[in-house]
């Protein structure tokens, strides 16, 4: 059985979770990475190096900046001239609509966000959250080539053998582009919430620190935002001592507390790391639908009534004020710190 999987990059640097759709392609039979862009050799070769049987690489300087038109017109026509039996996707933006448009070329259709997929004879049947994450589905395609995208981190990543070698094949860009990029601009880079293994969030209690006093001049609202950015410097200690990132709630993230590339939920990020530690979030159904596949939960909250603590694993009700600097105090001398 042939996979294609998508290696989806930009400007070299890789989405992490295509290398977890290699592994589950290579757990089917063969699996051939699919490269597009300018100037990605590298690209290829460390898709070598995570264990592709193949390389197909469209490098064109028309495929420098990412276009749906020009890259779903290239998978077609090269899904067309290949007929593999699957094509994989990790589950970006920029997949998404991809997928979509080629799908509509090949005259199939796109399994999304899929968390698990078993071989059925000639055919595969994904399991797929649905219902705000309350209920998971069971669900198969009936066209071919069969089209998914899967949940970050839902799948393990193949082992990297540096060095290794394989078959790189050159192969040719298809299709006009109607757009044109005319620039863009990156947002936080440092903030990477679907591939995190431990995310520290803080949700609209980190505001709630009466002991501080805010500097004079301030207005009530202005009082509020500088407290809860010194409640989120507790939340951003406690994430960097773990190796982890910082996320928040929608409440907090309105609130003008932190930026939206922190958010998750429904509306922002959905994560699936191995520890998630919620300070101050009480847990509305938006952002639960966000991280209840968190391998663990911690929820620090003063009411002990908070929906949080019926998804968490281990709760602590208490002043998020002096828990988190002592639970930080505490993982310092654990980790020799």
């Amino acid at each position: 059985m042939k996979t294609f999987v998508y290696v989806d990059h930009f400007k070299g640097d890789i989405q992490p979770s295509s290398w977890e759709a290699l592994g589950l392609a290579k757990s089917f039979g063969t699996a051939v990475a699919v490269v597009f862009g300018s100037k990605v050799d590298d690209v290829a070769k460390t898709a070598l190096e995570y264990g592709a049987d193949e390389v197909l690489v469209a490098d064109d300087s028309t495929l420098g900046d990412y276009r749906a038109e020009t890259y779903a017109s290239t998978l077609s026509a090269l899904a067309a001239s290949h007929n593999p039996n699957l094509i994989l996707f990790p589950t970006t933006a920029r997949t998404r609509e991809m997928a979509a448009m080629a799908a509509v070329d090949l005259n199939t259709g796109v399994l999304t966000d899929v968390s698990a997929l078993e071989a059925n004879g000639d055919s595969f049947v994904a399991t797929r959250p649905i219902y705000e994450g309350k209920v998971l589905e069971k669900t198969v395609c009936s066209g071919k080539p069969i089209m998914a995208t899967i949940r970050g981190r839902a799948f393990p990543k193949p082992n990297h053998e540096a060095g290794k070698s394989g078959t790189i094949t050159k192969v040719a860009a298809a299709g006009e582009a109607k757009s044109t990029v005319e620039g863009y601009s990156a947002s936080e880079s440092a903030v990477n919430l679907g591939d995190a293994g431990i995310i520290v969030s803080g949700g609209r209690g980190v505001s709630n620190n009466p002991s501080l006093t805010p500097p004079n001049g301030m207005d009530e609202k202005q009082a509020e935002v500088w407290r809860a950015q010194q409640g989120f410097a507790l939340v951003t200690d406690l994430a960097k001592l773990l190796g982890g990132a910082v996320g928040a709630s929608r409440a907090a993230v309105d609130g003008g507390y932190i930026t939206y590339a922190h958010q998750v939920g429904q509306t922002g990020k959905v994560v699936a790391p191995d520890l998630y530690i919620a300070c101050g979030i009480s847990g509305a159904i938006q952002h639960l639908v966000g991280m209840r596949n968190a391998k663990v939960i911690v929820a620090i909250n003063k009411d002990a009534d908070a929906p949080i603590f019926k998804q968490a694993r281990y709760g602590v009700v208490g002043d998020l004020f002096q828990i988190v600097p002592a639970l930080t105090e505490a993982m310092k001398k654990k980790l020799g710190k």
